[in-house]
């Protein structure tokens, strides 16, 4: 089945307020609509089955949304703000960052929702009538699921109300646990659930061991940075890793750019992907910060094309939203070294062909006063470097080089792009979204050993990522050293590889470099951000619904 036909989501009206959904026996985790049930539905064999794929659905309120990107990838040492959109607090840190922003309080209720989902999936087993090699994978899921949820809420707000029981009703009893508490349940989470996922499954998306094996290596990296750190977490994240990379058939695709081709979503690559579908219906019902629904990431990386020189909006090219662009740190430093490095020509848009024909005024190359252009000409071209006035002359387009780059041009990340959306205003995305993916393993392994001090064991893994990242014939000039193999080193080399992908933000804080390197490298917020931006202010709708208030769930300091 295609893997679009996916992911039709609706919520359950019982006491729970559970978000169910129907499985099929498809390749894919495929739901059906479910409505007008009652909470005991979930108690019966179909009903369980229902919930568990059912708990999958708060991922699409936090990965490929705009309100999951705001909270990932804007106020980096890597973007900034474009011309347009809402929500620059989160760029500037500051006073706009507050307790009352809408975004905070959805990404914290859905999650939460998720979580309860999972409690009850958990809890309600033993009364449900299912075999039991079944049952026992449908729990591992629900603890991947609420291990991965509760990471995601650690990681932005720092320690949340840990419930590891069903919330059957509304209660004003609430508490913040403490980082240790946070990472013990976590950990215990996806160390029971490991055993008990398969290696793979035949219906695409659905938890699997790997994943899971990524996931605790991922805690485990932010533990070994943090307050409550133990000796052994970078030996436990390396192992975990290496065991996604050895023994499940992961395979890095021979060319960076595949990994991204929309016609080839599920390759050897994917570790982990969150699923989403050209269904209206499934659309209009993702609630966080999403546009209109599905993934929306094609719309808030691209510059202002469409009302250049030549240039009208289509569906090749998107609708430019131009909520982030590329610090000069990013597109200068990061991506400096391009003869031997493909990344920066395969991560970026730098040529548009001509799709209204004519003759027109320039705008932003000043080497020239008109342009003509015929159908299927370059109309703009971004070299990427500063081209002289006397070499821009001799093009019969226009050409934008980085002294003209502004917060309406810039060079459009082309990881997201969607040409199969119906018309170019459409907004709800179908692609899927990648969570984890084996280059990400790579990174993490590398991360690990610096940790470690094997420096040899760190390039090694590097240069995994890096040999795939070359140009035809450069493999050799990417490789790096064991001398090499530095922490900043693998800081700049996770950038190169996963810029855009929801990650920045959240390596930076956990690595406890968000601060420095934002005064370093974004000047929007070099002057405002401080140790109280290392997380989220807690939703103010969170501590106004806790009985004692903020004695009782105080709010993160500063905010």
């Amino acid at each position: 089945m295609n893997i679009n036909n996916i992911l039709k989501h609706a919520r359950v009206l019982g006491v729970a307020a559970l978000m169910l959904t129907g499985q099929s026996c498809s390749d894919v985790l495929n739901e059906t609509v479910v409505s007008g049930i009652g909470n005991d539905y979930m108690n019966t064999t179909k009903g369980y089955e229902d919930a568990v794929n059912a708990a999958y659905s708060s991922l699409r309120n936090y990965y490929a949304t705009q309100a999951g990107l705001t909270m990932t990838e804007y106020g980096t040492d890597i973007y900034a703000t474009g011309a347009d959109g809402s929500y620059k607090g989160f760029h500037f840190y500051d006073t706009q960052l507050n307790p009352t922003v809408d975004y905070l309080a959805q990404i914290w209720d859905e999650l939460y929702r998720g979580i309860n989902t999972c409690n009850a999936i958990i809890e309600r087993a033993p009364k449900v009538t299912i075999a039991d090699a079944t049952k026992k994978i449908r729990i591992a899921e629900a603890k991947f699921l609420r291990a991965h949820y509760y990471f995601i809420l650690f990681q932005q707000y720092g320690g949340v109300d840990l419930r590891l029981t069903e919330t059957l009703a509304p209660t004003k009893q609430t508490k913040r646990a403490t980082d240790a508490e946070m990472y013990a349940a976590i950990i215990k989470d996806l160390t029971e659930a490991i055993p008990d996922l398969p290696n793979s499954s035949s219906q695409y998306g659905r938890a699997i061991k790997p994943a899971a094996e990524m996931c605790l290596a991922k805690v485990y990296l932010a533990k070994a940075y943090s307050s409550v750190k133990a000796s052994d977490d970078f030996s436990k994240a390396a192992t975990l890793c290496s065991s996604v990379i050895s023994n499940y058939g992961y395979k890095l695709l021979d060319d960076f750019a595949s990994v991204f081709d929309e016609n080839n979503q599920r390759n050897s690559e994917i570790v982990f992907a969150v699923q989403y579908t050209s269904d209206p219906l499934t659309n209009l019902t993702n609630n966080t910060g999403a546009v209109n629904g599905g993934n929306n990431l094609h719309l808030f990386y691209g510059m202002q094309y469409d009302v250049q020189a030549g240039m009208q909006r289509d569906v090749l090219n998107g609708r430019p939203f131009k909520r982030l662009r590329p610090t000069t740190y990013c597109t200068d430093v990061v991506f400096g070294e391009r003869v031997n490095d493909s990344r920066y020509k395969k991560t970026f848009k730098d040529t548009w062909y001509s799709n209204k024909p004519g003759t027109y005024v320039t705008a932003f190359d000043d080497s020239k006063t008109s342009v003509t252009f015929a159908a299927g000409d370059t109309a703009i071209f971004i070299p990427g470097y500063e081209m002289s006035k006397e070499e821009r002359a001799k093009k019969k387009y226009q050409v934008l080089v980085p002294s003209k780059y502004s917060e309406a041009l810039f060079p459009t990340l082309r990881k997201f792009f969607d040409t199969k959306r119906p018309d170019m205003t459409y907004e709800a995305g179908s692609r899927d979204f990648f969570v984890y993916r084996l280059a990400d393993t790579y990174l993490m392994l590398a991360e690990a050993q610096i940790g470690l001090g094997n420096k040899q064991a760190a390039a090694d893994a590097l240069n995994m990522v890096r040999r795939r990242a070359a140009w035809a014939g450069k493999q050799s000039a990417m490789e790096i050293t064991a001398s090499q193999a530095t922490f900043d080193f693998m800081v700049e080399e996770r950038a190169r590889e996963l810029v855009g992908e929801q990650t920045r933000w959240m390596d930076l804080k956990r690595w406890g470099i968000l601060v420095d390197r934002v005064k370093k490298y974004n000047p929007q917020a070099a002057s405002n951000i401080k140790d109280i931006h290392n997380v989220r202010p807690i939703p103010q709708t969170q501590i106004d619904r806790t009985e004692g208030g903020n004695t009782a769930f105080p709010q993160n300091a500063g905010y």
